[in-house]
């Protein structure tokens, strides 16, 4: 009897040991060697801060941006103008993410404490309590979250998206070639001749054309994934330069200095488009922007610069969905302005 009732406060700080140790090791996301890594960064203009609509390449809303030199309230960043040393303060994303995880850490640590010193989790002796709380402060947390997103992002909640019997199958440039004739979510649907300048109306339909897209754009929409994916992966700044504003091209920098500094390298190859189309386009005083959906493959992988070894990627061709906006200035060209993942 002695010997269980000793055996049980050692039990209890195993476990607590365990857990922390559980909590610091989360993983807080996956790397990846393709421009972006999976953030949203950029600027659309206006519509920084709106989700896109959804379309057939991409039903559901693409991730918020997270770095952006567009305040909000901002309509129209300059292209040329120079990317400041600080990001830009993303509209509540830093603030809701820091007070949820010192609530969070706050709770648990209190907890963890607790069971240490032989009291548990709020005085709830045992195992299951300590379950239980640790199951009630992630529930409490999930949801907290939820409803922050949701007043951050007040345009992506209840998107609608097509139904699965809409959504195309995999055919090469499906979605661009199809829209090119006016397809659901092409370059003629839902186009308004109202549109001479100033600020875009949100929300808008798929495929929205404000602008007056040719298949030329599209083109040169295509050209300009492989061109910014191939110089991400070769670590090509002046490739990167020519094909994206200057804050595109300084945030891909930032990401591939970082890289550098940690002892990675990138390698990307074999970018080929599976299938896009127009999630909208619209004009702002002299600037174009068109946001494109876009599902592509290609060997993504980052390597040990040292040794050469795979850290992250595969050898094989992988897809991945994203939604890509492009801006371009009376008598300019277009350049990359965003990236969202989808």
């Amino acid at each position: 009897m002695e010997d269980s009732t000793m055996a049980r406060p050692v039990f209890r700080r195993s476990l607590a040991l365990a857990v922390a140790a559980l909590v610091l090791a989360w993983p807080v996301g996956e790397a990846a060697a393709k421009a972006g890594k999976g953030f949203g960064m950029g600027s659309r203009g206006s519509q920084t801060f709106s989700a896109p609509p959804a379309t057939n390449t991409a039903p559901r809303p693409g991730a918020p941006i997270e770095r952006s030199m567009t305040q909000p309230g901002q309509t129209n960043p300059g292209v040329n103008q120079a990317r400041p040393g600080q990001p830009a303060a993303q509209p509540g994303g830093s603030f809701g993410r820091g007070l949820l995880g010192g609530i969070a850490g706050g709770l648990l640590g209190a907890g963890l404490f607790g069971l240490l010193m032989g009291s548990g989790f709020g005085g709830m002796a045992g195992v299951l309590g300590l379950l239980v709380q640790v199951a009630l402060i992630g529930g409490l947390v999930w949801l907290a979250l939820r409803l922050f997103r949701r007043r951050q992002q007040p345009a992506y909640a209840g998107m609608p998206g097509p139904a699965p019997s809409e959504r195309p199958s995999p055919l090469n440039r499906a979605g661009f070639d199809s829209g090119l004739n006016g397809g659901p979510g092409g370059l003629n649907a839902g186009r308004s001749p109202l549109f001479g300048g100033g600020s875009a109306p949100s929300p808008r339909k798929a495929g929205f054309d404000g602008v007056g897209l040719a298949a030329a754009d599209f083109d040169t929409f295509e050209k300009l994934l492989g061109d910014v994916e191939t110089a991400y992966g070769r670590g090509d700044l002046a490739t990167l330069r020519q094909a994206a504003t200057p804050e595109m091209a300084g945030y891909l920098a930032d990401d591939l200095a970082a890289d550098a500094e940690a002892g990675r390298v990138n390698r990307i190859d074999d970018v080929k488009l599976l299938q896009g189309d127009l999630a909208e386009a619209w004009r702002e005083g002299t600037t174009d922007y068109a946001t494109v959906a876009m599902r592509f493959s290609m060997v993504d992988r980052t390597l040990d610069k040292a040794t050469g070894r795979l850290l992250d990627g595969s050898e094989e061709p992988a897809e991945t969905t994203e939604l890509w906006t492009f801006r371009r200035d009376v008598g300019g060209t277009w350049k990359l302005s965003a990236i969202q993942p989808a």
